[in-house]
Parts: structure tokens; sequence; C-alpha cells
């Protein structure tokens, strides 16, 4: 059960930010708790995606705050953003962009060591996470080698296995069938739970918004309205 009276995980305060002469944030201002699914509905060009990349310290606004845990992340340096996104944060993209060279097993496990992590040890915790996934079937192959529900299923292996405390996922479903989707869903929100991470989760799908425990409309550059999902 999310606790929604303690202070936010991730705060965005109205942010704007222009790609040249197109405003695509503009005043936004939303919070994350921990622990919780948050959904950003919209359609397409709204700013949706924009936002979750500004909350995950790739893009730095033009003005406004993101705050993570207290810490203004404007104030970091690009190695300390980069130090947070390999520890605290985990991505997952609707085409998962894992590395084609390195096996899905290897995949897994390329967080931990970036970490420091040593191979046998990074190697154990990521074949964990493929049977929690359901997917010890492809550790040994490369992607391309694996379907996309199996390749989305690694992917979200890869972005849970160093336990962040926030998942970014941008339309993690939108390359899948409804039914792989669907299950890949149900395997994502399920280990997310588990670990406590908190889950940012961009779609403009209404099925895959029904996963969240609450919606935040994007439109226009703005988060319109919040709603909760259950």
């Amino acid at each position: 059960m999310v606790d929604y009276a303690t202070a936010p995980l991730l705060t965005a305060e109205d942010l704007h930010l222009s790609f040249g002469s197109t405003q695509a944030l503009n005043s936004a201002s939303l919070q994350v708790y921990a622990g919780e699914v948050l959904a950003l509905m919209g359609p397409s060009g709204s700013g949706k995606s924009t936002l979750l990349h500004c909350l995950a310290g790739i893009l730095t606004p033009d003005s406004g705050r993101v705050s993570f845990a207290g810490r203004d992340m404007s104030a970091m340096s690009d190695a300390e953003r980069s130090a947070l996104r390999r520890t605290e944060f985990g991505f997952v993209f609707q085409f998962g962009q894992l590395v084609p060279e390195l096996s899905c097993l290897e995949n897994v496990a390329l967080p931990l060591r970036l970490a420091g992590a040593g191979r046998r040890e990074a190697h154990r915790a990521a074949a964990g996470w493929l049977d929690r996934l359901e997917v010890t079937e492809v550790a040994r192959k490369r992607p391309g080698q694996a379907s996309g529900g199996q390749g989305q299923r690694v992917a979200v292996a890869r972005a849970l296995v160093t336990c962040p405390r926030v998942v970014f996922a941008d339309e993690p479903t939108g390359a899948l069938d409804s039914l792989n989707g669907e299950r890949v869903m149900e395997l994502f929100i399920a280990a997310a739970r588990d670990t406590g991470a908190a889950v940012v989760l961009v779609t403009h799908e209404a099925r895959i918004a029904a996963y969240s425990d609450r919606e935040a409309v994007v439109r226009h550059g703005r988060v319109r309205e919040q709603e909760y999902a259950r």
C-alpha cells in the first residue's frame, strides 16, 4: 500500500523545456511516491516521454526543478547523475535496447558489472532475475534469437537487477501483441512491487495504464489531471 501522506520520492516542479520553437513542457509538475506505479497518459506529442526523461535526469529542463530523495538533480554533476541512473534508476524502453553482441544473461548482468560487481556474482544475480521473469531458456542466446516478448522480459530483468528505487518504462509493450504485452506487464509489476520500486510508466493504452495505482494525464506539456486508478 502506497502511503501518499509521506514525502514524495521524486518531484518535478514547474518544468519548462523547448526544442527550438517547439515547447515540449509548459509548467509541468508531478510527484512520484515510493512503491507506487504511476502511469503517464496522453496522446502522441503531448510531452509525456519528455517529462519521463526529465524525471530520469536524461534531459535537463530549461527551467524548473527535479528532485530525487530531497536532492536537486540540476545541482548534481554529470557523473553524479550518471551514477544515479546506474544504481537508483532502472529503464525499460519500447524496443528493449539490449546489446546485440551480448547474451541475454550478459545483458541483465551488465548494470551490475558496470557498478563493479564480479562476473560470477553478476551472472548469478542475472540468472535469478531471468528465472523470475520466466525466460531462463534464452539466457545463453543473443537478443536477436529471442522473441519480442522474451526480449522485453530480459529488458525488465536488466532494469530490476540492481534493485533500483525507481523504474522508468517508456511504452514497454508498444512493440508487442496484446497477449505478450499483458504477460510482460504482469511479471514486471509483480516484480517491481516485490522489490518496492516505484514505476513511472508512459503509455497511451488504457489496458496498460490499468496496472497502475495512479494516472497522470499529460496534454500540451502540462500535467492536466491526476487520478487514483484504484
